[in-house]
């Protein structure tokens, strides 16, 4: 039986920091100058917006919070870590988003059957134009954070703002029509959006659900582990392959099997050959494998 804890990289630990602080000045910059652009145009779709990034602020702090409590490592209380976090922080960002959209079709049904003018439309175009830009330079690098750290908490992040940037589109599409004289543009991209975020709230709460129900990973995943396994040597079968995931942990249990003249030592040998090779793919996980001779039930 061979197993190996979980060691968190430095540049793994940097960048979601990183992410989530990013986050949170992007939210708070983008609230400023929705609000003062809201204030002045009056229009419904801009309201949407500024509502959603309101949405974005409280789960990016929670998203800070839940990434340093997730990054802490086991201990006593805590074997396994404490991976879970980004998952109850994911679910609970689903449900912040999901309750934004709820709001905008209240009231995006309401304009449309009382519409009302949009005031200073040029300057909402200019404000939503930077905040396409804010947007957009976001997503770019919370992508590059997933790719390096496969965490859900920032991955989830990264798909509330990508919804964004495409409501954002909305919002600038309704407000140039707007200006050109289609009043009831307003509520109907409005709703647009709404639709958009209720989706978006919907893929982060089913993946941070699965995560919490400790679900296997993606069955290409799996068949990765599997090959990785059968690709050494003296490995005849691989059988009894149990995953989960938490936060960005891998948990990953296997039994391999040898023949049955092979020593303890070449078999114990052969298994941390193993290990290390599915470490290679998936650096922030915990390795369990049992050895069984051939013929074994």
């Amino acid at each position: 039986m061979t197993e190996k804890q979980i060691h968190i990289l430095p540049k793994t630990e940097r960048l979601m920091r990183l992410a989530t602080t990013l986050s949170i000045v992007a939210a708070t910059s983008l609230i400023a100058i929705k609000g003062v652009a809201w204030a002045m145009s009056d229009s419904l779709s801009l309201l949407a917006s500024l509502f959603d990034s309101l949405f974005d602020l409280l789960a990016s702090v929670i998203n800070f919070m839940a990434v340093r409590y997730a990054l802490m490592p086991p201990d006593e209380e805590h074997r396994f870590g404490h991976g879970k976090a980004e998952d109850i922080a994911a679910l609970a960002q689903s449900t912040f988003i999901a309750g934004s959209g709820v709001i905008i079709c209240i009231e995006g049904i309401k304009r449309i059957f009382l519409p009302e003018p949009v005031e200073h439309s040029m300057l909402a175009i200019i404000v939503m134009i930077v905040s396409l830009v804010v947007t957009m330079a976001l997503v770019t690098f919370q992508r590059y954070v997933v790719r390096e750290t496969k965490s859900i908490v920032v991955q989830s992040d990264s798909l509330h703002y990508f919804t964004d940037i495409l409501s954002n589109t909305a919002v600038l599409i309704a407000l140039i029509l707007a200006y050109m004289g289609f009043s009831k543009a307003d509520p109907i991209f409005a709703l647009l959006i709404a639709a958009y975020i209720f989706k978006g709230a919907w893929d982060i709460g089913h993946n941070a659900f699965q995560n919490l129900m400790d679900r296997e990973v993606p069955d290409e995943e799996r068949e990765k582990i599997l090959s990785i396994a059968k690709s050494n040597a003296k490995v005849l079968e691989v059988h009894d392959l149990k995953t989960r995931k938490s936060g960005i942990y891998y948990f990953i249990q296997l039994h391999l099997v040898f023949d049955e003249a092979i020593s303890l030592k070449d078999s114990h040998q052969a298994a941390d050959e193993v290990e290390e090779a599915i470490r290679v793919i998936y650096p922030h996980s915990e390795i369990l494998i049992h050895q069984d001779p051939y013929g074994h039930v």
